[in-house]
């Protein structure tokens, strides 16, 4: 195989301005050093596309740093080693790792993980086998704990956490799922591919009103990624003691102020346990995690769907898709 002496990247050109645009992304081609000791060259072949790069793109605080202008951004890809210099990692070897959004990561060994692609689709390791789907996992067995015979709300129920979300939640014996999605047609797949028990379409307005004739018994377990009126709502109808795991809050991510203020004291009055969770701190789970949930791929207990951008130039594409809620599932963009 001819080794690359350039690649391609996509880099921040620019701080948004509220939701972002096309222009503040650039593709540029870049130069390949050699590699040093202990280094692989991997090409790419499937890279994750997520809500949370949004936030990387403000220069503030938070529990990740900031991408920074004129450089490439990154997060979780998947490709083959085509060059090492690690007695460790083999020419051939299928990996993922941390660099994406570049055709080509030149990169420490220690910072790839092998991976087995006859356990699964390579790109299942970005979602459910990945940290999509221990972000589900472990926000329903770690942080609001799903109980046998629980009824469980899960919101952005067509994407990439939620839909594993609801199927684990089932796995785990929960007696209903209800699931929150924008759209008659994301609602029919909630249901009809994701195994749920009652979809809500949050665009058709009177969320708590579709909530509560979903659930007339309340909800004991609410996953959150949206944050704003679902919150608020959730508090309203969970029920004593009721867990909620605050996964995202992509309602607010591109600055937008929500006027749905959920009432605490509500939740401090019925008991609710209110978690935050950063996957990362749960990433020792996978030893138990991947096996589950490989079998359950297997066996069809979990059905996953992806949204497939071509090539590393729709990268911007495909994440201002995620942020507008464009994707059924894991969105992925494919890049040979």
């Amino acid at each position: 195989m001819t080794i690359p002496t350039h690649t391609r990247e996509i880099h921040l050109a620019a701080r948004p301005n509220g939701a972002p645009v096309a222009t503040d992304f650039a593709l540029v081609e870049r130069e390949l050093p050699e590699l040093a000791d202990g280094q692989i060259l991997v090409r790419n072949t499937w890279m994750s596309v997520d809500p949370y790069m949004r936030g990387r793109m403000d220069d503030k605080p938070s529990y990740i740093a900031p991408f920074e202008i004129g450089a490439a951004l990154e997060g979780s890809a998947i490709g083959e080693v085509i060059a090492s210099t690690s007695p460790d990692i083999a020419v051939g070897t299928t990996v993922t790792h941390f660099a994406g959004w570049r055709e080509h990561s030149l990169i420490d060994a220690l910072s790839a993980t092998p991976i087995d692609p006859e356990l699964a689709a390579p790109q299942h390791f970005l979602g459910a086998l990945g940290t999509t789907g221990l972000t589900a996992y472990a926000a329903l067995t770690e942080v609001a704990k799903v109980e046998p015979g629980d009824t469980v709300f899960i919101s952005a129920a067509a994407g990439a956490v939620g839909s594993v979300a609801g199927q684990i939640a089932k796995a785990l014996g929960a007696k209903r799922v209800i699931g929150s999605a924008g759209g008659p047609v994301k609602t029919r797949k909630v249901l009809e591919e994701f195994g749920f028990d009652a979809a809500i379409d949050y665009r058709a307005g009177d969320l708590a009103g579709q909530l509560t004739e979903a659930a007339p018994d309340g909800i004991d377990v609410y996953l959150d990624s949206v944050g704003g009126e679902h919150l608020k709502v959730a508090i309203e109808v969970l029920n004593q003691h009721g867990r909620i795991a605050l996964v995202g809050a992509i309602s607010g991510y591109n600055g937008a102020t929500d006027r749905a203020t959920p009432d605490l004291y509500l939740a401090a009055t019925k008991e609710i346990s209110l978690r935050g969770m950063l996957v990362t701190s749960y990433l020792p789970l996978f030893a138990e995690y991947i096996p589950k949930a490989a079998a359950w791929l297997a066996d069809g207990t979990l059905h996953t769907a992806e949204t497939t951008y071509e090539g590393l130039d729709q990268a911007p594409a495909a994440l201002l898709g995620v942020l507008t809620g464009a994707n059924t599932g894991k969105m992925l963009v494919q890049l040979a």
